[in-house]
């Protein structure tokens, strides 16, 4: 082992014992660390109010308090590892150290060549969960954006309930196109909301072959069927606790929903095979890219799970109606890519944005993440323009996409019909409202009447009030 095993670290030795206080320091600095001494509980309140350490060797029995305190006080901060120091009659106290944070404990007397090992396991335990939790923060990155402002305040509601709760958490049902990021929402939810250091297991429903579906999911007995050989637990069980996100929860048959639904009503289950009821307390977050009302409508899924999972609905637009968004969330993307690939930040060109804006986005986030990529492996020039983004900027296509004006739309020399325009438009409305002419009438922002005077002049029917 070099001297430079441990160089570049700050670290901080709490012992009473001067003599063993100057040899923990020597055999530190021997090794190339920064190390600061102290002798008390409160010398060390000061030091580290004034100073960051990477590391902390702390003795457990001090003159003026117990070094666990300073952990209990929550005085070392998130980015200082803890190890504890401790005579043999003392490990009690070791052990509750560990369980207020500290990454490890030193038993004394010791031998010093232990003391660099032992810091070296707590560094590597520390980036350990440094990456689990920078993945964490990866994959629960959500970017809302202006569009996406009333969508952000009702998860604020969401999760403001929660914090309420005493009890089990009720479900979640995501629906949006496939790429509007349902699995990123879920993730957010569930790394914000109260159980964020918890367990979140992730299944793709129609990923799960028919005949091993309930077995996934519940779990099974010893002898249940021909290949249970022992027992199993289901990924419900191995969700207590946490959250289970069930993506494309509508593939799942009748039979499989209904025992969904027991498993949210009752927050028990009964294993495949078994009879004794298995208590569990998995908060349920559902999503699919399907409208479930009329699923439910053509008996495709069952109405009681539906009004179940209807308490909490989240809705993600496509990205083709979030407007300007689309650019911001382009470049945010962008970056990621960059630093993934390890390339220099590339700007997108004025018409490289336009065309951005003019795509409609069938495959909403998820595919704009992928032309991004494209774009920067495969384009050889400074500047990204997305010439293969096929938009109306270069076929005419028509004016409104499925979301609103279309900015990259250029008028046809034969001309454009307004009228016709005004139609398109009173349709899409009379849709969404589900011909309710009121609700229609409040989206277009003109009165019943005008509405009711243009829907009588395009020959429709009686629509309701």
């Amino acid at each position: 082992m070099t001297h430079e095993t441990l160089a570049g670290l700050g670290i901080l030795v709490v012992e009473d014992e001067p003599l063993l206080r100057k040899q923990l320091t020597a055999n530190l600095e021997r090794l190339g660390a920064d190390v600061t001494a102290a002798g008390t509980v409160s010398a060390s309140r000061q030091l580290l109010a004034d100073l960051n350490f990477d590391f902390a060797l702390v003795d457990v029995n001090l003159p003026d308090g117990r070094g666990t305190d300073l952990l209990a006080e929550k005085v070392f901060p998130i980015q200082t590892g803890v190890i504890v120091m401790t005579a043999n009659s003392g490990v009690a106290g070791a052990v509750q150290a560990m369980q207020l944070g500290a990454l490890d404990y030193l038993v004394k007397p010791f031998d010093p060549l232990e003391l660099p090992l032992v810091i070296q396991r707590a560094r590597r335990a520390r980036q350990g969960s440094r990456a689990d939790e920078h993945r964490r923060e990866e994959q629960s990155a959500f970017f809302f954006g202006p569009a996406l402002a009333g969508l952000e305040a009702q998860l604020q509601k969401v999760l403001a309930a929660d914090r309420r709760m005493q009890g089990p958490l009720p479900p979640v049902l995501i629906q949006g196109e496939t790429g509007t990021g349902k699995t990123t929402i879920a993730r957010w939810l569930h790394q914000q909301g109260p159980r964020g250091g918890e367990q979140l297991i992730e299944v793709n429903c129609s990923a799960l072959p028919e005949a091993l579906a309930e077995s996934e999911l519940f779990g099974h007995e010893r002898g249940a069927f021909t290949d249970a050989r022992t027992s199993r637990m289901g990924l419900f069980e191995a969700a207590n606790g946490g959250t289970l996100f069930l993506d494309e929860l509508p593939s799942l048959s009748p039979a499989l929903q209904a025992k969904v639904l027991m498993v949210i009503e009752d927050h028990s289950l009964r294993r495949v095979g078994g009879n004794k009821p298995i208590a569990t307390d998995a908060r349920v977050i559902a999503a699919t890219n399907r409208e479930l009302k009329q699923l439910v409508e053509r008996g495709e899924f069952r109405e009681d799970l539906f009004h179940r999972l209807d308490l909490y609905r989240i809705s993600l637009p496509p990205l083709r109606e979030r407007g300007e968004d689309i650019l911001k969330l382009a470049d945010l993307l962008m970056r990621g890519l960059c630093r993934r690939h390890r390339v220099m930040v590339k700007n997108i060109t004025p018409a490289g944005r336009q065309r951005l804006l003019a795509y409609r986005w069938p495959g909403n986030v998820r595919e704009l993440a992928h032309e991004l990529e494209r774009a920067l492996v495969f384009e050889e020039s400074e500047e990204l323009s997305f010439e293969h983004l096929q938009t109306p900027i270069d076929t005419g296509a028509p004016m409104l996409e499925t979301g609103w004006f279309n900015p990259g739309f250029r008028y046809p020399p034969q001309g454009f019909s307004l009228e016709s325009a005004i139609g398109l438009l009173i349709e899409h409305a009379m849709k969404q409202s589900s011909n309710n002419v009121s609700a229609a009438a409040r989206l277009l922002g003109v009165s019943r009447d005008y509405l009711r005077y243009r829907l009588k002049g395009t020959g429709d029917g009686e629509p309701g009030a």
